[in-house]
């Protein structure tokens, strides 16, 4: 057994219990509390699993599975960052690439190649599992948002135009759960709590 080895893992797996107290701007279902980023995570680990049949291309699920699981962990640096605050997108992955430098860089060099490739590959949306993976990451607050009755659209005056523009690529991953999610997620709460201004 690698001693040294075991120590970098073990502190890597310490850091990273940091990201169960991010919490991010959605709100779990009942809305009692917003969800922490571990929450969210796992979730949309979960739903990769289940929904993979959906992607536009096949995919690798397990390679899918972890890109979700360490995609937000440069959040413990960076903070959360709400999706509709109109940071600007460079300055926003500044932050995150310091973060993924830093707690990646905690692994043995071999492991911190490897999530580094990885969250670099999400950042990207290039190959079919990153596209799919921003698919999910995009309708698992969506889905959120619908089961409390758009809570923190309401909260923060969120319209349709800025939803639809949040998502403009969301259809990349799967456009089969995207038309689900305009016509579930969406549409319910048309002239409603989500204020449509088409017009």
């Amino acid at each position: 057994m690698d001693e040294e080895r075991l120590q970098k893992q073990f502190g890597f797996l310490r850091e990273i219990d940091k990201e169960k107290f991010i919490t991010r701007q959605t709100y779990l279902t009942g809305a009692r509390r917003q969800e922490n980023d571990a929450e969210h995570a796992w979730h949309i680990a979960v739903m990769a699993v289940l929904l993979s049949e959906y992607a536009n291309e096949p995919v690798d699920v397990l390679h899918v599975v972890s890109m979700l699981l360490i995609h937000d962990l440069v959040e413990i640096d960076a903070g959360d960052t709400y999706a509709y605050a109109g940071v600007p997108a460079d300055e926003q992955h500044e932050k995150e690439a310091r973060g993924a430098d830093r707690i990646f860089g905690l692994l043995p060099a071999d492991q911190a190649e490897k999530l580094r490739a990885l969250w670099d590959e999400f950042e990207a949306g290039e190959t079919a599992e990153a596209r799919f993976a921003h698919t999910l990451d995009n309708l698992q607050p969506m889905m959120q948002n619908h089961m409390t009755g758009g809570q923190m659209w309401r909260e923060r005056g969120i319209a349709l135009s800025q939803v639809l523009r949040r998502n403009a690529k969301t259809a990349g991953g799967s456009e089969a759960l995207w038309d689900y999610a305009q016509a579930h997620f969406l549409a319910p709460h048309l002239g409603k709590e989500l204020k449509d201004d088409r017009t």
